[in-house]
């Protein structure tokens, strides 16, 4: 099998018991298969849930803590406990684990971007295995990923993985709750995410974990924007992820042939990086950069909306006000307005990179369904 880059995403409800607590069996289970993965000769990036409900019950709670200061109190004893597991069985299969705490903010700042992925660029260099969770201990909600099902989207991505495996305690992805009712039916392939599945999905995860149906769904979603094939399912034993790999997995698989992945700069224009103003463009500009594929020029801008610096994102609008992509631009507002119009020639030495584009294209974004603008 050709050497891949894998995602392997584990929720909380397949590490830990009924209880609440860490399952070293469970545990084990995926190491061993990571191990094993690892000894075909692919590349393996770990995202584990795990931390809040590993550390609840050290805190004296008799379930999952419900309210922020109970669950940022648990994941901070529990991120340790998880780790020491990680760690201690990571050890008998000669795998040297890292520890990686994300936030959204990681994903805000391009250079915080960039150095996220040299990290772990070098840590699969070095045959090291990333393992990554959220920072749960001090997030807040605008900082959230929601869940590691998105978190395990966005890594995938931005790493250029050849897949996303979701591991989970269920089989797959049903029509229904194939716990409340024997009826329901089992998606074996799902060719792309519609709004009728989303809308039919369900919201709601396990006792011990937050991703329910919908929130694999969305992050299914995610993935396949950025180019990256989806597995959501269950297996046991040492060949469960080559099994999956091979298509023989016992689940759901996402998406059709593996599609062109988006760079990883336009991966962080497009869903991390924060807007800091509008540009709006006339016809002929449009017709450049949408169907020529062109870099955004001077002549082309008609209108500059709010204040921002240069190498700034901002939204790009046609003259019916339409959204029609983001960009990194090289001109300041104050700049843009004193440029828009003109020819190249006579803007460019107001440019911070002395270039005649406003947005290069190497920096340009066309919106599409999946790009939800900040």
């Amino acid at each position: 099998m050709k050497r891949q880059r894998i995602v392997v995403k584990i929720g909380s409800s397949s590490l830990t018991s009924e209880s609440g607590t860490l399952c070293e069996q469970k545990m084990r289970d995926h190491i061993e298969a990571l191990a094993f993965l690892r000894q075909q000769g692919h590349e393996i990036i770990l995202i584990s849930s795990g931390a809040v409900a590993s550390g609840f019950s050290s805190l004296g709670y008799p379930g999952r803590p419900k309210a922020l200061a109970g669950k940022q109190a648990a994941a901070a004893v529990g991120q340790g406990l998880l780790m020491q597991g990680y760690t201690s069985l990571c050890k008998e299969v000669n795998i040297v684990p890292a520890q990686m705490l994300l936030t959204r903010e990681d994903f805000y700042s391009e250079e915080r971007f960039r150095n996220l992925y040299s990290t772990i660029s070098e840590l699969l260099e070095r045959n090291v295995l990333p393992i990554i969770n959220e920072n749960d201990s001090v997030s807040i909600d605008e900082l959230t990923f929601g869940d590691n099902d998105m978190l395990s989207a966005l890594v995938s991505g931005f790493l250029h993985a050849n897949a996303l495996i979701i591991l989970t305690d269920i089989n797959g992805l049903y029509d229904g709750n194939p716990r409340v009712s024997k009826e329901t039916k089992k998606y074996h392939f799902i060719p792309d995410i519609t709004d009728e599945l989303l809308n039919g999905a369900s919201d709601s995860g396990s006792s011990v974990g937050t991703g329910g149906m919908k929130s694999k769904l969305l992050a299914a979603k995610k993935a396949l924007s950025l180019g990256v094939s989806v597995f959501v399912g269950k297996g046991e034993g040492q060949k469960k992820l080559t099994e999956i790999l091979e298509g023989k997995g016992d689940g759901t698989y996402i998406g059709g042939p593996f599609q062109s992945q988006m760079h990883t700069k336009k991966q962080w224009i497009a869903y991390h990086s924060q807007i800091s103003g509008i540009i709006e463009v006339d016809d002929g500009a449009e017709i450049a950069i949408i169907r020529k594929h062109k870099s955004l020029l001077p002549v082309g801008i008609t209108r500059v909306i709010g204040k921002f610096n240069a190498l700034d994102v901002v939204v790009v609008r046609n003259q019916r006000g339409q959204v029609i992509g983001k960009g990194q631009i090289y001109y300041s507002s104050d700049d843009l307005e004193k440029v828009k119009g003109l020819k190249s020639e006579q803007a460019k030495c107001y440019s911070i990179k002395l270039r005649a584009e406003v947005i290069h294209r190497d920096n340009w974004v066309t919106v599409s369904k999946e790009l939800i603008l900040k």
